[in-house]
Parts: C-alpha cells; sequence; structure tokens
C-alpha cells in the first residue's frame, strides 16, 4: 500500500508494511507527527512505539527518532500484528445494539465491571467483548483488546461505545475529550433523585477531586477537575423526581457527586445518598420493595451520539431504562 502527501490510505490489516511517499515540501515536519496524519490508522503514540521497535525504514535505514525531520522518499512502516490481550476472552452474554468493524455500541447492564482492576480480574466487559468480538479486534496499541474511550460505573446501566481499531480509537477518545463542545457528541442520562428540585432545569459547575477524608470517593473541591452537569426535571413524585442529566465533562462519579451536592442525591446511591436512607420509609410499600429490589443508583445511560469515526455520519443511540428501574418508576408513578 503506497500513499503521496496528499492522499489517505486505506486502514490495513495487521501485519500488512505500509509505504508513505513524502516530498521535499514534507522537510519541515516531525517524522512521528508526518506518519500519524498520512496513516490515520496509527495514533502518534503508536508511530513512536512502532519506530522504537524498528518497524520504521526508509531508502535501507531504520528510522528510530520520532522528532526527526521527514526527509524525501518512500517511508515503509511494517504492521506487526497484535499480540494477545492480556485479559482472556469470556462468554458474557451482550446486548449489542450496532456494530461494524470500526466499533461496538453495547447497553451494560447493571453489575458488569467494565475493565479487570483489583478484585475483578475477570468477568468484565472488556472479557466479554475479546470472545465477542474476536478476529475482528485489529489492535488498539498493538494489543488485540477493546479501546475504552468512557466507562459507566459497575452499578449504572446503559449505552457505552467501544473501538475496535486504532483509528477509531482515536477518533472517539478525542469527542470525548472534547466533551461535545464543537462536535456532535452527546451523553443523556436518566436518574431518580430524592426530593424535588426548585426550578424545572439547572446546570451545576463544581470541580471534582478525590477525597480527602475517603480516597474511594469523590468530592467537590476548589482545586478540582472542571465537572459540569446539565440537568432537567421529567418527573417529579411524592418525595423523588426523574430527571435527565446531560454531560458537559465526563468525570468519576459525576452525576452522582453533583446531584448529591445540591440537595437531591440517587435513590439507591449508598455511597453519596446514604443520609437519605430514612425517606425510603416513607415509600409507598411498591414503591419501597421496587427500590430494595434495584440495589444500586438508580442511574443509566439513554442516550449516546457521535459522529462515526469512518464515515463521519452523526449517530445516535437510545436505551430504555432496563426493568428494575423501570419498574421503579412506574411504583412512583403510582
Amino acid at each position: 500500500m503506497s500513499s503521496s502527501s496528499s492522499e489517505v490510505p486505506a486502514v490495513a490489516a495487521a501485519g500488512a508494511a505500509l509505504v508513505v511517499a513524502a516530498g521535499p515540501e514534507d522537510s519541515a515536519e516531525r517524522l512521528d507527527k508526518f506518519l500519524a496524519a498520512r496513516l490515520p490508522e496509527l495514533s502518534r503514540a503508536r508511530v513512536q512505539a512502532l519506530m522504537r521497535q524498528g518497524a520504521v525504514r526508509q531508502g535501507g535505514r531504520t528510522l528510530e527518532d520520532p522528532s526527526a525531520r521527514v526527509n524525501a522518499g518512500e517511508i515503509t512502516v511494517d504492521l506487526p500484528p497484535p499480540v494477545a490481550a492480556e485479559p482472556v476472552g469470556q462468554e458474557i452474554p451482550l446486548t449489542v445494539v450496532f456494530e461494524d468493524d470500526a466499533l461496538i455500541v453495547i447497553d451494560k447492564p447493571a453489575g458488569l465491571v467494565v475493565h479487570p482492576a483489583a478484585g475483578h480480574a475477570d468477568g468484565t466487559l472488556v472479557n466479554a467483548l475479546i470472545a465477542h468480538c474476536g478476529a475482528s479486534l485489529s489492535g488498539v496499541g498493538g494489543v488485540a483488546r477493546p479501546g475504552i474511550v468512557h466507562r459507566l460505573d459497575k452499578d449504572t446501566s446503559g449505552l457505552m461505545v467501544v473501538a475496535k481499531t486504532d483509528a477509531a480509537h482515536r477518533s472517539l477518545s478525542a469527542q470525548f475529550a472534547d466533551h461535545g463542545r464543537t462536535g456532535p457528541l452527546r451523553r443523556a442520562y436518566l436518574a431518580l433523585v430524592w426530593g424535588a428540585p426548585d426550578r424545572p432545569r439547572g446546570v451545576v459547575d463544581a470541580p471534582l477531586a478525590r477525597s480527602v477524608k475517603n480516597r474511594e470517593k469523590i468530592a467537590v473541591s476548589s482545586g478540582g477537575r472542571e465537572a459540569i452537569t446539565h440537568w432537567e426535571t421529567l418527573e417529579t413524585f411524592e418525595i423523588a423526581s426523574l430527571i435527565e442529566c446531560r454531560l458537559e465533562t465526563g468525570r468519576t462519579h459525576q452525576i452522582r457527586v453533583h446531584m448529591a451536592h445540591i440537595g437531591h442525591p440517587l435513590l439507591g446511591d449508598e455511597v453519596y445518598g446514604a443520609g437519605h436512607r430514612t425517606k425510603a420509609s416513607k415509600l409507598a410499600p411498591e414503591a419501597a420493595e421496587a427500590l430494595s429490589a434495584l440495589g444500586r443508583q438508580a442511574l443509566h445511560a439513554a442516550e449516546l451520539g457521535f459522529a462515526h469515526p469512518v464515515t463521519g455520519k452523526t449517530v445516535l443511540f437510545e436505551s430504555a431504562p432496563p426493568p428494575d428501574m423501570a419498574r421503579l418508576i412506574a411504583a412512583l408513578l403510582g
């Protein structure tokens, strides 16, 4: 496969040799930046890693310095097959909303951890995706693994998009980093909260950081990272409300902490809403039973939109609340 400086090559299979033609007009560019711009399936970090591995050649010379300037001529990049992922594939049922060669959108059930970590070495979404996608994972960063670009808490249900290629991972990561400020990224969540906000909609603009009192919790902190949540009340019940939250940033536990911060923690949230346990005793029997059966925070990722990394078209996916949360909503409606 070859490409002039004005052409964009098609995505190559792992194990292929990519050839890029550089002209005299490219001599002012850094080599890693030049190659990453002309090989969309490779991130700049991936190009640098390949250079360190001796996989980039020109005129019989191995090019190992990412900061070197471009010389005119053909540059060959050997793309090795991805190594096996450390997590193993496991046959875990998945609700697949959409899938193609670049990405997969799933409706994550509550209780499923996204990524292996301490205490969750397996049985995660990553394990499930490795088994489900199989050979269609071309590799992210040279490893045959799904590219996680955002996460949902273990006990939060709803929509997630996962990259299957380096190029898709690169595009989606950039969109999530931009938080939809200049692109079509949309994330909306349904949440059941205690009480009724004093106005129909609002914005919580409160920076978040690890709590100094409990490192497992997140807290509002003046020295934290920017965090902005837009919320709107959809339905008001006797002692609770159904709200929609749209994220302008994507911090850990953002909705849970922000809603607790304004005095309306999520139903079922034992971490940030424990002080409202007595309110559960005021629920009607059917609603109290539904909340007990929920056994988690009442939060569902209901809408996800983004620009498809290959076609550039905006895609939008929607998910209705799962049965446990739908039952609680119905019980609160009476």
